[in-house]
């Protein structure tokens, strides 16, 4: 890794802090012990081999620490030191809301890093202890990432690129940028089915559950202040 090589104290955190992905590793440890196929999952453009040098990088630094998950996996959980940077996480949140909001380009949309988010996001108990299947159609996609499915069970849901069988419960429609558009906060789930860019079907108490399993980020509510063009 680069250094400034300064001693100044701005400088030595800039240098862990500012290397690339190492804010969103730690945006996703902020929510909790994450395994290594997890985390791969919320950096979808990095290596596997770049994302194990940095996180064995971060142990070094001791921002991050491996840590047993469930008594048969290993993980990796934020440190004192690593927690410390999670205010500085959320107010970057909080700046890009404000201040980079715009149409997205082509690029900028991940079916993956979409569907990891309304996974690890999402408040399987909205169903108040119901078995409750989700199937998401993004309709502008090709057939292989055009159908996703998310199965509610037991205070968990799992996204299954399957099928997993047993009675659909709510169906959603509706392109991948708007998907994007809701999850980040430019479209509400209300105003998004009331203009029919989101198709919405199923059983009634599914339905009035929605909007609680979406479960969107506190930084859906910072406004943009971005001048337009």
């Amino acid at each position: 890794m680069k250094s400034y090589g300064q001693f100044c104290p701005v400088a030595k955190a800039a240098e862990l802090f500012c290397e690339r992905w190492n804010a969103l590793i730690i945006r996703d440890l902020a929510a909790g012990p994450r395994r290594f196929g997890a985390l791969q999952r919320g950096v979808p453009l990095m290596s596997p081999s770049l994302l194990s040098a940095r996180l064995k990088w971060l142990v070094s630094e001791g921002v991050i620490e491996r840590c047993e998950l469930d008594g048969q996996h290993k993980g990796y959980v934020l440190t004192e030191a690593g927690r410390e940077f999670v205010p500085l996480v959320e107010a970057l949140g909080i700046w890009g809301q404000r201040w980079t909001r715009r149409e997205l380009e082509e690029q900028e949309m991940d079916v993956g890093l979409l569907v990891w988010s309304l996974e690890s996001s999402c408040d399987p108990g909205a169903f108040d202890g119901k078995r409750c299947l989700i199937r998401l159609e993004l309709t502008d996609q090709i057939p292989s990432k055009q159908f996703w499915w998310f199965l509610n069970h037991e205070e968990k849901c799992e996204l299954c690129v399957d099928d997993p069988g047993g009675e659909v419960n709510l169906y959603l429609a509706c392109t991948l940028a708007d998907a994007i558009y809701i999850v980040r906060g430019d479209l509400t789930p209300d105003m998004a089915i009331e203009t029919r860019r989101l198709e919405l079907l199923g059983d009634v108490w599914a339905h009035r559950a929605f909007t609680r399993w979406l479960n969107l980020s506190p930084l859906t509510k910072v406004g943009s202040r971005r001048v337009a063009g």
